[in-house]
């Protein structure tokens, strides 16, 4: 399955037009549940906004949603969504609350506001890449750790702290599809009494 980017944490931008304020708020969301929760957390902080307008796209299933939240039909809503896709990010929310300044902007000037401020957002952001990878275990003697520490290093994998105790128990993690060798070379330095435990694979960033 391929790498992907997303963002870290939580990212904001503020762009006025005409003093409507457009406060926009990118945040990393792997789920539908994480990112209607950011939602109603955005909603809960702006209640007296005029619109909390959103979209976000899921790489699981490929989903996407986005909502005018009572804006003209495609000027606040598709915006947001085509800025998350211009930036080429999935697993990600970004919601944008309007207050009303008094003054109407006409279509152009919402759709111009809304990519303003949801782009804004999204280039505030720190940019992280998602890939597949495996987190492994493998318990060492004493005097095969150091080796085996270096081994698993040199493999380009990432690693924790040793934990010890009556043997040293190592713990790492690896782009997934490449512990075969890793495995073989850590069974040769043990003379096979080494034996690596390997998770399902999941994405992270790496």
């Amino acid at each position: 399955m391929p790498d992907y980017q997303t963002i870290r944490g939580i990212s904001t931008f503020e762009y006025e037009e005409k003093r409507s304020r457009f406060i926009a708020s990118a945040a990393f969301a792997d789920t539908e549940e994480a990112a209607l929760a950011h939602l109603n957390r955005i909603k809960a902080a702006n209640r007296t906004a005029r619109h909390n307008v959103y979209a976000y796209v899921l790489r699981e299933g490929g989903r996407t949603r986005y909502s005018d939240d009572g804006e003209p039909a495609k000027t606040a809503g598709t915006p947001v969504l085509e800025a998350i896709g211009h930036a080429g990010l999935l697993d990600v929310i970004v919601v944008v609350t309007r207050y009303f300044g008094g003054v109407l902007l006409g279509t152009g000037g919402l759709v111009r506001a809304y990519t303003a401020a949801a782009s804004g957002a999204l280039q505030q952001a720190e940019i992280v890449s998602m890939r597949l990878v495996t987190d492994c275990a493998v318990t060492v003697p004493y005097p095969k750790f150091e080796q085996a520490q270096r081994m698993i290093a040199a493999a380009g994998a990432k690693l924790q702290e040793p934990e010890y105790a009556d043997a040293v128990t190592l713990r790492w993690r690896m782009p997934a599809g490449t512990e075969e060798a890793l495995c073989h070379d850590l069974s040769e330095l043990t003379r096979g009494s080494a034996e690596v435990t390997i998770s399902k694979p999941l994405y992270a960033a790496f």
